[in-house]
């Protein structure tokens, strides 16, 4: 089975309707050629560029603001440098430095975190030439201020501009604006999946307008909507040129591999059509994957994932750093907790359960007891209503649930305590959650990789419907996050979750 196309970062499945596909597709099939892929992107990039230009005065507005709070005002013996020359010559740099690393880049805005990194990355080298410009440029003094006022204010204010720019123009794709029209080429069972896979997350930034496969059919039914099909595997770029596409998505295996992908890719020369191959590399992260040509002989080098290391020592750093600073700030509100399960039900107010960590080793973990004390002894007596997938029990409104027990689920707050087993190491804040040792030992070798790093108090099962979710989708996003997990993806994870908590879907 082919994978989602290689210029899009893997994500949390949406869990629009299939007449929510079935609009984004009409409603871009519409479209004049002036909405174009190539158009929507310009006009965005340009939203963007004032708006990082904006920041950038503003952050470096504010160093000087600070400065003349602390210093004084610049007087003469300061030379020019001061008053101006600094300010000016910081934005220019920081400005060239988002520019550089082509953090505007189409293929990386509006999905992933590869956007948030190249923001980063610019920020910190403007800053860190900035500082070496700073030892070796006379009338210096005071300089200071810019790295330690304009550049973290800045970073966070430019991340936070992206993120509301990306919040609006994933409103925009769900309402079929600023989609890139694609035709799908291959094979009708690869076409079948991925047309699927970008219909079910408009941050795919597609809309697939027809289909060119070798087959009788007139027409294919994704997600509830019909995609036409537009010619045959050979005709694809005659069909890309005719329906003003903007991306040709080749999957799976077609023609004769490298030569048909490379005739198609003359066939697109002098059009404004992109070439986009699917990888057959399923649930690989870019990241893992490194491209190098030998003599003309395309090599891809994919990483063997590893769980151990230095990158393992910074998680762990992390966790101790977060689930500390958690438990400092949250304890009046884990109090306040605590007394109203005491007042609402007899029994203790922690619940402690055996569940399996990394490797399978076990260990209790603390959640705070939504639940009347005998619920272990009652569930026998409701494994037949179950409405969980695989090896999970669940139910939706399951009478072992106390009434301030169902408050605290339906916002997660009863795994709070899960902090401290965060704390002492047997938990991470981010990963797959922890099983219970009788799921565990259902698993199928596949899914006990789930159980290769540390269960997390959340993850990518947490934001992207939690029990809503079917087994085999529960799975898939649990491998994905243990074989392709960062630090960056685990605060966008930790942030997300926030808004998940806030306003919860599928939790019971």
């Amino acid at each position: 089975m082919s994978g989602l196309p290689s210029r899009i970062t893997p994500a949390a499945p949406s869990t629009a309707p299939p007449d929510v596909a079935s609009r984004r597709v009409a409603a871009a099939s519409d479209r004049a050629w002036s909405a174009s892929g190539l158009r929507w992107a310009r006009r965005y990039r340009d939203r963007l560029r004032f708006t990082d230009a904006a920041v950038v005065v503003a952050a470096t507005l504010a160093a000087v603001a600070v400065r003349i709070m602390v210093l004084g005002p610049p007087v003469a013996a300061d030379g020019w440098l001061q008053p101006a020359g600094i300010p000016v010559l910081t934005a220019a740099i920081w400005l060239l430095a988002l520019s550089a690393f082509r953090s505007r880049d189409p293929h990386v805005i509006g999905v992933g975190a590869a956007e948030y990194k190249r923001v980063l990355n610019a920020t910190a080298t403007a800053f860190g030439l900035g500082a070496i410009l700073l030892l070796v440029l006379p009338e210096t003094a005071g300089a200071r201020w810019y790295l330690l006022v304009a550049a973290p204010t800045g970073a966070i204010a430019l991340l936070v501009g992206r993120w509301k720019w990306r919040r609006w123009l994933f409103l925009q794709r769900r309402r079929g604006n600023y989609l890139s029209r694609a035709i799908v080429v291959g094979a009708r069972h690869d076409v079948e999946y991925v047309a699927r896979q970008i219909a079910r997350d408009a941050g795919a930034g597609f809309v697939v307008v027809g289909a060119a496969v070798d087959d009788d059919r007139t027409e294919l039914t994704v997600a509830g909507s019909s995609i036409p099909v537009v010619a045959g595997t050979a005709g694809a770029a005659a069909a890309a040129s005719a329906h003003h596409a903007d991306a040709v998505i080749v999957t799976g295996q077609y023609g004769d591999g490298g030569d048909a992908i490379r005739q198609l890719s003359w066939d697109l020369e002098g059009t404004a059509t992109e070439l986009v191959l699917s990888s057959r590399l399923t649930d690989v992260a870019g990241p893992r994957v490194h491209f190098r040509p030998v003599e003309g002989l395309p090599l891809l080098h994919v990483e063997i994932p590893t769980f151990a290391g230095g990158r393992h020592a910074v998680k762990r750093s992390f966790d101790i750093a977060f689930s500390g600073t958690a438990l400092l700030l949250l304890s009046p509100l884990m109090l306040l907790i605590a007394l109203l399960v005491r007042l609402d039900s007899p029994g203790p107010i922690l619940f402690r359960q055996t569940r399996c960590g990394r490797d399978g080793q076990t260990f209790e973990m603390l959640k705070f007891r939504s639940m009347v004390p005998t619920a272990e002894r009652d569930l026998d007596g409701l494994l037949d209503q179950n409405e969980g997938s695989g090896v999970l029990f669940k139910l939706r409104n399951d009478p072992r649930v106390t009434r301030i027990g169902r408050k605290l689920r339906s916002h997660s707050l009863d795994e709070l305590p899960q902090f401290w087993n965060i704390l002492v190491g047997d938990m991470s804040v981010v990963g797959p959650r922890p099983p219970l040792v009788s799921e565990a030992e259902c698993y199928e070798k596949k899914v006990k990789r789930r159980l290769m790093i540390k269960p997390g108090l959340t993850g990518l099962w947490q934001i992207s419907g939690r029990s809503d979710l079917s087994w085999e989708e529960s799975v898939r996003l649990d491998l994905y996050y243990v074989e392709n997990w960062s630090l960056l993806g685990d605060l966008m994870i930790v942030w997300r979750t926030v808004k998940t908590v806030l306003r919860p879907k599928g939790a019971y």
